[in-house]
């Protein structure tokens, strides 16, 4: 006998009759009992009474599908059933001179069709067989369009978080370093810019919007940008932070997203260094093959509390081979032990032991003995950027 709505053996697939003519569904039965398929037969009158049965369905399932039914008629039945239940697989049952709409429903979304005056055992096998797999090809194929579409969205956003420096003189030297966390595959809200503008000075930022995913990844490039236009705008530093926290707080989709930042302002003519810190963590200065570590000025981080931050500029004057090297927290948060993190002692101290290495060398072997100190405990939690800048020994006009 048929199984009602409320039966369905334990098999790897359940095939799902959906037919109001009892003769029709007795021959189906026949048929499926004389074939190979050894899957669970379920009877439902009606499209709705099917989509119900779906709805609860965990098991690949295979619907043959009258197009003649109480509460639906033809190729309606077909799109209600395929928006309903898209995961499964459908074959259509028409009558003898009805081959042309079994194509059409082919078209509309069903895997294949049966005339139901030429059904047999191995037909019905074969359609049934069929259908499952072609619907899990269609399923692959699926994911793989999403896949290469993220992969897409990937590089676009990576675009926008990694850019190109804006340099006219090549006496200025900017190294930049992003090394994704391990948590999540889109980039996150970490992101760095260089500019300079015509009067030649030397304008960078960097920094950090918590969390981590599409949206704080979107945010990450349009503050960027946002800083670039402004740069390129003759806007003072104090300005750029208030206008980018501005931004944050219209863009951000959650209430609770902050930035932190930090620009920094390098004047030709001499080793002077204008900065803004909000929120960052301090910086590192190179001179020679000394490393030290520096905290200018801190203020409030973007977004925490909208419209009461106040930053101030700090002005510092370089060694004649200074260098400043920018980085984000991830540098120094990963794990090193069961409860210890690197820490920023910990990343001055290695930043000590390689001061003697190129600007280029120092920054990948930062980011490389990071990333191996916190390998064995899941590896960096959290983005890194790392920019390292300064003026070639007489650099500047």
């Amino acid at each position: 006998m048929l199984a009602d709505t409320g039966s369905v053996w334990n098999v790897d697939a359940v095939i799902l009759l959906v037919e109001d003519d009892a003769g029709d569904a007795l021959l189906v039965e026949e048929m499926l009992a004389d074939s190979e398929l050894d899957s669970a037969l379920t009877w439902c009158k009606t499209l709705a009474e099917a989509r119900r049965f779906l709805a609860g369905c965990r098991t690949p399932c295979c619907v043959l599908l009258d197009l003649h039914l109480p509460d639906v008629h033809g190729l309606d039945a077909v799109t209600q059933l395929v928006e309903s239940a898209p995961d499964a697989a459908v074959v259509v049952l028409t009558g003898m001179a009805e081959a042309d709409t079994g194509l059409s429903a082919v078209a509309t979304g069903a895997q294949d069709y049966l005339v139901k005056g030429r059904l047999d055992p191995q037909a019905l096998s074969r359609s049934v067989r069929y259908a499952l797999q072609r619907k899990q090809v269609e399923r692959a194929a699926g994911a793989l369009r999403a896949n290469q579409l993220m992969a897409r969205e990937n590089a676009r956003l990576e675009r926008g978080l990694l850019p190109v420096p804006l340099l006219h003189d090549d006496r200025f030297e900017a190294v930049a370093r992003y090394e994704p966390g391990r948590a999540h595959a889109l980039l996150s809200g970490d992101f760095y810019d260089v500019v300079q503008t015509s009067d030649g000075t030397v304008h960078a930022v960097i920094g950090d919007v918590s969390g981590h995913g599409a949206a704080e990844a979107a945010l990450g490039v349009c503050l960027r940008v946002a800083w670039r236009t402004a740069v390129l705008c003759a806007t003072d530093q104090l300005e750029q932070v208030r206008i980018l926290e501005e931004i944050l707080v219209a863009e951000r989709s959650d209430s609770h997203l902050f930035a932190t930042v930090v620009t920094l302002a390098f004047r030709p003519g001499g080793r002077r260094v204008q900065v803004v810190r909000a929120g960052h963590p301090g910086l590192l200065i190179r001179s020679g093959t000394e490393v030290g570590w520096i905290e200018p000025e801190p203020g409030m981080a973007l977004g925490l509390l909208p419209g009461a931050g106040r930053w101030t500029t700090t002005e510092l004057t370089l060694p004649d081979d200074g260098r400043i090297v920018l980085f984000t927290d991830g540098l120094f948060e990963g794990r090193t032990g069961p409860g210890s993190r690197l820490g920023e002692d910990g990343l001055l101290a290695m930043a000590r032991r390689h001061g003697a290495l190129t600007a280029r060398s120092f920054v990948d072997t930062l980011v490389d003995e990071a990333s191996e100190a916190a390998a064995p405990y899941g590896g960096l939690a959290d983005d890194v950027a790392v920019l390292h800048l300064g003026w070639a020994l007489g650099g500047g006009r």
